[in-house]
């Protein structure tokens, strides 16, 4: 286990977004540097530390830059390639979490949902396909109302996925652009089931195998991003101890060193089923920054950096508001509101659907 008082720790963190920002403003508050890997210029994350390389993730050279610069290497996000992570083991062994095989399984819905049936968690049943025609038998085996048609890889907030309903698909041109635009990549179908609502954890798990877990939290999306994550999510307390169990064997099956985000549907007769992981920390676990003492990013720092996990526990319920796009030029009339928290991400340009901030409105806990 590292110890802060004994040497200075360097983490190096590869991304440069919001999610890699707050893990560096949360290093900072234990006195640890954080050197930013990341191919753009001027970055969220870039913006609040000292150093940052910018190069692609496949230049070895400014790889072993950067692993030189570092003590321990983390990431913000699942698409870095393997093969970075993979190069930078092999220059600082044993210091890179979470490791590749947590990244690989994350990277690929296919590998994702064989990892998780094998260990007998229950997701949306699925099917990989080639082409239109192989549509047909999987939907009526299922009794599918409708389905959802996703690239394995490199998918999110909506991208490189479709949605279609059962009785039109086959003349849906829609369908079939999609199947043009993607006739190189792999290519998953899922059932769509009747869910009566979404559900995230987030697991921090250390060196000594010791958990804190987030949440669960109930998390509601907008044009397929998430717009506000509650907590707590006022699920009845046995499904929460299922979600919680779950979240923690996911964790424990892989030996998660770091931060794991586990995403669920819970459907209208109480089952749930998980949609996705991350090996990372999350969007809607932004309100952990005000909410607790010691917040997801704070965990993810510690966790990766050999040091023990801490506690998980609120100090207040909590609401977290997304600023997408244009939300972000409402953000003036928040700021001198009670029990509101407003971050920005010190990004530039408002794009539509862009991640601009988020507010985490508190309602503080009684101790009476």
């Amino acid at each position: 286990m590292s110890s802060l008082t004994s040497s200075g720790i360097t983490l190096g963190i590869l991304g440069g977004g919001q999610l890699g920002r707050m893990s560096a403003l949360a290093a900072a508050r234990l006195g640890i540097d954080v050197v930013i890997y990341t191919p753009e210029e001027n970055s969220p994350a870039s913006q609040v530390v000292k150093n940052t390389i910018v190069a692609a993730y496949d230049d070895r050279v400014a790889l072993e830059k950067f692993s030189a610069a570092s003590d321990f290497i983390s990431y913000e996000f699942e698409n870095i390639p393997i093969e970075t992570i993979t190069y930078l083991q092999s220059l600082k062994k044993n210091s890179v979490f979470p490791d590749e095989n947590l990244l690989d399984v994350s990277q690929d819905r296919i590998k994702e949902k064989t990892f998780l049936n094998d260990l007998e968690i229950e997701t949306t049943q699925w099917a990989e396909i080639a082409n239109i025609e192989d549509i047909k038998d999987h939907i009526k085996k299922w009794q599918s109302d409708g389905f959802i048609i996703k690239t394995a890889r490199f998918g999110y907030d909506g991208k490189g996925q479709i949605k279609c309903d059962v009785d039109s698909y086959l003349e849906d041109n829609s369908l079939k652009s999609f199947f043009s635009d993607h006739e190189n990549d792999v290519l998953i179908l899922e059932n769509l089931i009747d869910f009566s609502c979404e559900i995230s954890t987030i697991v921090a798990r250390d060196c000594d195998g010791v958990t804190a877990i987030y949440g669960p939290m109930l998390n509601d999306h907008k044009d397929h991003i998430l717009n506000s994550t509650i907590i707590p999510s006022a699920l009845p307390e046995h499904i929460e101890d299922k979600i919680l169990y779950v979240s923690k064997k996911v964790a424990d099956s892989v030996k998660l060193t770091g931060a794991l985000t586990v995403e669920f549907f819970v459907d209208e007769n109480e089952e749930i089923l998980v949609n996705e992981i991350a090996p990372r920390t999350h969007n809607s676990g932004h309100w952990t920054i005000d909410a607790c003492a010691v917040s997801q990013f704070e965990n993810h720092v510690r966790t990766v950096c050999g040091l023990s996990v801490g506690s998980s526990a609120r100090h207040s319920d909590a609401v977290m508001l997304n600023l997408i796009g244009d939300d972000i030029d409402s953000v003036t009339e928040h700021l001198h509101a009670a029990n509101t928290c407003v971050h920005l991400y010190g990004k530039k340009e408002t794009r539509v659907g862009r991640k601009m901030g988020h507010i985490n409105f508190l309602k503080p806990l009684s101790t009476g």
